[in-house]
């Protein structure tokens, strides 16, 4: 019996995911070209990252039937199981035979036949127990982290953090949101062309949903928006809103000089280089060559040939004889609020890596606070819920720089709140000390937290 062109997509990308640490998105991008059919990428990636949301909850119910944990079988044994029991489990359409059999077939062409009647055992144990909810499996007495956990299939370490931050009313809406497909949000580049871009890509079959949380953005279903005249043209990129926001909150006027010092993959980058215009300075920089380069081609599709790019690592040091007006610092994070778009990150995320974090982003905070003139603005943001990698981080830099301070929270909600959805309150997204927030589910974004910090001028 052959295996389907998505199953074998999927199965390929969940091992290099396990295999080579590789991230799905990025694999996914690599395998589904355009010569494999838009129902096949449509069901490779819902296969891909379906497994890798549900991997807990899926192991936790496959290691009724074995003798040993998910985790110890040989890794294309593990992904067949895995893939075999989302379909079950999960996706109505497909028949529990045809995920039984296929998942057979992987195990074989992966030259682990011996492990086949395993397969087909646990996979027909599991088929008569799809409509069961997975409570039923876990003993009364099962802590609320460990059920949760279960149920809702994230890391338990996680969910007794977000538990003794949120309560559990908020943590469970953040699993859920965690668990549910993100949507395609994308960044519109020219907003004067608005109606024009937005009827190219309708005329290419794709249909369109306005921004939940800003007012330029729009969402994208039935296929691909990176295969369509507008993408390629650089009048869109795919990008989450809260993503979109982060650069607005830095205001950045015509002939600023701006820094954008952890650039990479340089979705944030054109919006800072088009407000500070042709007479600004606009230095991307990043400490992989690779990722630089991806981003060199990037701004060629979006016409955007002024940005410098320049490799270094700026936890070590900064090498620009000039102080800069304005400076992201969009540091990198542990990721916790991407759990739906990344979800092998909530596998991988180890608590031990968060004060490493921590430490990585207070250098790259206090490298870019000397970088930044009197009277400049300074944006500091990750993707991450945790207060290690966040409130802490800026609170660490305000006790250095005594000449450093948060924006009021009225001033920066002021800088966003001409660019959001109608219904959005600016002032919703902020705390009382002025930072921003979003949570998902709330607008259906990512996660993200941001400060914006000041300077005092010279006397």
């Amino acid at each position: 019996m052959p295996v389907s062109v998505a199953r074998k997509i999927a199965y390929e990308v969940l091992r290099r995911v396990e295999a080579e640490g590789a991230y799905a998105s990025d694999v996914l991008h690599t395998e589904l070209g355009a010569d494999v059919r838009p129902d096949d990428a449509a069901l490779a990636t819902e296969l891909t990252l379906g497994v890798l949301r549900w991997r807990g909850l899926l192991d936790f119910l496959l290691e009724r039937s074995l003798k040993k944990p998910v985790a110890r079988l040989d890794l294309p044994v593990a992904i067949a199981l895995r893939m075999g029991l989302y379909q079950i489990r999960f996706l109505e359409r497909i028949p529990a035979r045809a995920a039984v059999n296929e998942s057979v077939e992987l195990v074989k062409r992966a030259r682990k036949t011996s492990a086949t009647s395993l397969v087909n055992a646990v996979l027909r144990r599991a088929s008569t127990e799809a409509k069961d909810p997975p409570e039923k499996f876990l003993p009364a007495s099962t802590p609320t982290a460990a059920r949760l956990a279960v149920v809702h299939s994230h890391p338990e370490w996680i969910v007794d953090r977000w538990l003794a931050r949120f309560g559990e009313l908020q943590t469970v809406s953040l699993l859920q949101a965690n668990n549910r497909t993100p949507r395609l949000s994308c960044l519109l580049h020219h907003a004067e062309r608005r109606d024009e871009v937005l009827n190219v890509l309708q005329e290419s079959g794709l249909r369109l949903e306005p921004g939940l949380l800003l007012n330029t953005a729009f969402a994208v279903n039935g296929g691909s928006p990176t295969r369509t005249p507008a993408f390629q043209r650089g009048d869109i990129s795919i990008q989450d809103e809260a993503s979109q926001a982060i650069p607005l909150l830095l205001d950045v006027h015509s002939g600023n000089r701006v820094l954008d010092l952890c650039a990479a993959p340089g979705g944030k980058t054109p919006t800072l280089a088009r407000n500070a215009g042709k007479n600004g300075l606009i230095v991307a920089a990043d400490r992989h060559a690779h990722r630089l380069r991806a981003m060199r081609e990037q701004f060629k599709r979006l016409a955007l040939p002024g940005v410098r790019l320049i490799e270094l690592d700026a936890a070590q040091t900064l090498p620009f004889g000039i102080e800069f007006d304005r400076i992201l610092v969009d540091a990198p994070c542990s990721g916790t609020g991407t759990l739906a778009r990344h979800p092998e990150i909530r596998w991988r995320l180890k608590p031990e890596q968060l004060p490493e974090l921590n430490r990585l982003q207070s250098g790259l905070l206090t490298m870019a606070l000397n970088q930044l003139a009197s009277g400049g603005r300074l944006v500091y943001s990750t993707c991450s819920l945790e207060p290690e990698e966040n409130e802490d981080v800026v609170a660490a830099a305000l006790r250095k720089f005594p000449n450093v301070s948060r924006v009021p929270a009225s001033e920066a909600a002021r800088s966003i709140s001409d660019h959001l959805a109608p219904g959005v309150d600016a002032k919703k997204l902020f705390d009382e000390a002025g930072q921003f927030h979003t949570t998902p589910g709330a607008y259906q974004t990512d996660g993200f937290f941001a400060t914006l910090l000041e300077k005092k001028r010279n006397r």
